[in-house]
């Protein structure tokens, strides 16, 4: 998971300096920042990024108070003094001096036109709860194992914005250039400021950069913080996902979506931890709830209606903020740990010491059963439908990054902690953006033609139904969001996919009706031999009939995917309600779907049955897929 937070003010660095270098906590006045992380056992801060060979530092090499000062807090090298110095000793005069030392336009003279610098974004990674209470509540080796994912998945979130994001622009936009080179400070935190277990870290990204002038001389300037802002969502899927995997193969387990909030995406927990020990983790979700119930009841009363999806966001922000603690003294690791672990046996009475030391051992066997049920393969074809038809409905026009961030998070919701090849997400989008959206970015003659984030798609989906959610505890029904309509129309899509996957010509000669099938249906669907990534499957011959690689596919959707995504729910079913129209329809589609499988697994010509109402969309479907190459980069109409 993933927040920014911006870094303006000119006295910005000294929050930093006193607070988060320290901990989250209030550095005592007059001690060193130094002496203060060594008297309450905190790790210092260290420097990431390309960047920094610009500035003589090593990757790696401590952050001093006095560097930040200067970089963060005067947007000037980190070591200004001796060059400030070396210079005034050749007879360079002081104004000239300390010009030298500035990195890019100087702050002054933005704060002369009456506007406000931008320092620098504050980029905060942190886990699921889950692997915060694993963390928090395991032995050493898992303590490591959890700690190198982080430092991983962290370094590889911000070599991906260095590679694939970074730019920087000078004369008002119209100079852009490619910048895979950022300055980076990061603070490690282990607590939240109740002093209950959250890892995280805080990455201090420096809003200057350095490129070559029309000389080929370096000079720093600006760092473009629209685009990171815009690819924040796609830089934390990739974060989650490194690490969830890397811990999960490390040690054995598996992850299961958990509901945080009805109508949102679940988060994908580690499987075996209870929910009784994030609730104990998560001190502050109750105090935000009762705040968020109260600003919900005001904007009632103001407006007479319900919030809607942006109001609710913009409220539950505010509660946050309402419900903020007040900074806490910081303790050393050791002294945490010993302190978490009593928490936690308290809280779970005479079972507490049962419930905290197998904990591992639990969440090794729950994640072994679903390991052993999970094909660690991934069909790209269905993975590219189910993610252009979720951004779709969530957003109707979407840009690569959107595609790119969805991509990631099917691979953390299907795979279930399981290790991927590396370029999946990307093959995965990409077909996406190929196979099923039209492009509705124009270039204008005479104009500089857009990048590639500038480029905007959508699709030809069909949106599902509105339907209404049951409210539970005295709660009123809503309508479903966003999130929870595409996942319905994601089902639809893929399920009309599945029924259109064409039938052996024989059921006994596989390799001929193999090849008579390929040969009548279109490539994007059973074709896959000349992707990098598809489902295969070791052990087995090596040439399968179609309906045998849609029977595997179909049973390895249903052992992947989440139980509330097969069925069409994205949230608990005992808060779930929808339309009986929904239900028979639904429910008409699975018949369908399991009567013509079974049919072409007895060599047979599926027949209608009477008793399902006709789908008018999968009949122009498979229309449409009678006629190869027609319609061709239109876009895809279940």
């Amino acid at each position: 998971m993933l927040s920014v937070a911006k870094v303006q003010r000119r006295n910005a660095w000294r929050y930093y300096v006193r607070g988060v270098a320290y901990g989250d906590g209030q550095r005592p006045v007059g001690q060193s920042l130094k002496d203060a992380q060594e008297t309450a056992g905190l790790p210092p801060g260290r420097w990431l990024g390309r960047g920094l060979a610009g500035l003589g530092l090593m990757e790696g090499a401590e952050v001093s108070e006095r560097q930040l000062e200067l970089v963060f807090g005067q947007g000037r090298h980190p070591d200004a003094d001796g060059i400030e110095q070396h210079l005034l000793g050749d007879g360079v005069g002081p104004a000239a001096a300390r010009r030298a030392t500035v990195l890019g336009q100087p702050i002054e003279e933005i704060e002369a036109r009456t506007q406000t610098p931008l320092l620098a974004l504050d980029l905060i990674f942190r886990p699921q709860a889950s692997l915060t209470v694993l963390w928090a509540l395991g032995d050493a080796h898992t303590r490591r194992v959890i700690e190198r994912a982080h430092e991983r998945a962290v370094a590889q979130a911000l070599r991906w914005l260095e590679d694939d994001v970074a730019e920087t622009r000078w004369a008002s936009g119209r100079g852009r250039a490619k910048t895979p080179a950022l300055v980076v400070a990061a603070f490690r935190h282990f607590d939240n400021r109740d002093g209950f277990p959250l890892l995280h870290e805080h990455c201090l990204v420096l809003n200057r950069v350095r490129r070559r002038d029309a000389d080929g001389e370096p000079v720093w300037g600006a760092l473009d913080t629209h685009r990171i802002y815009r690819h924040v969502v796609a830089a934390g899927t990739l974060y989650t996902l490194a690490m969830t995997t890397e811990v999960c193969e490390e040690l054995g387990l598996a992850t299961v979506p958990r509901e945080v909030t009805p109508g949102l995406r679940p988060v994908m927990e580690i499987a075996g931890v209870d929910s009784e020990l994030i609730a104990w983790s998560s001190t502050r979700r109750q105090r935000i709830e009762d705040a968020l119930e109260g600003l919900t009841y005001t904007y009632v009363q103001e407006h007479g209606r319900l919030p809607g999806e942006k109001a609710r966001h913009g409220m539950g922000w505010q509660a946050a903020q309402d419900t903020r603690p007040e900074k806490k003294t910081p303790r050393p690791l050791e002294q945490l740990l010993v302190r978490w672990r009593s928490s936690a046996l308290a809280n779970f009475g005479k079972f507490g010491k049962q419930v905290v030391d197998g904990l591992l051992n639990r969440c090794r066997a729950v994640g072994a059963a679903i390991r052993a049920r999970v094909d660690p393969h991934v069909d790209t074809v269905l993975a590219a439908v189910d993610v252009a038809a979720v951004v779709f409905t969530v957003r109707r026009n979407f840009a690569r990054r959107h595609v790119l961030a969805e991509a990631r998070s099917h691979l953390l919701e299907t795979l279930r902690g399981q290790e991927f090849p590396h370029g999946l997400d990307d093959d995965i989008a990409n077909r996406a953006l190929a196979d099923y959206t039209r492009r509705t970015t124009n270039v204008q003659p005479g104009c500089r033609a857009p990048g590639i984030d500038q480029i905007f798609y959508t699709a030809d989906f069909t949106e599902p139904d509105r339907w209404w959610i049951a409210g539970t505890g005295g709660k009123l029904p809503r309508e479903p969001s966003r999130y929870e309509r595409a996942r319905v129309a994601s089902l639809v899509v893929r399920n009309a996919i599945r029924i259109a996957r064409p039938a052996p010509a024989a059921q006994g000669d596989a390799p001929a009706a193999n090849t008579s099938a390929t040969a009548n249906t279109d490539h994007r669907h059973d074709q896959t031999s000349d992707a990098p990534h598809t489902v295969t499957h070791p052990g087995r011959e090596a040439a399968l009939t179609a309906a045998q690689r849609a029977a595997a596919i179909h049973t390895h959707q249903h052992a992947a995917m989440p139980e509330e995504y097969l069925e069409g729910r994205t949230t608990d079913p005992a808060t779930w309600l929808r339309t009986p129209e929904n239900l028979d329809r639904l429910a008409a589609i699975t018949r369908a779907a399991n009567a013509r499988r079974r049919a072409i697994e007895d060599g047979q010509s599926p027949a209608a049955d009477p008793a399902i109402p006709v789908d008018r969309h999968r009949q122009e479907h498979e229309q449409q897929h009678q006629q190869p190459g027609q319609g061709q980069g239109q876009g895809f109409q279940p």
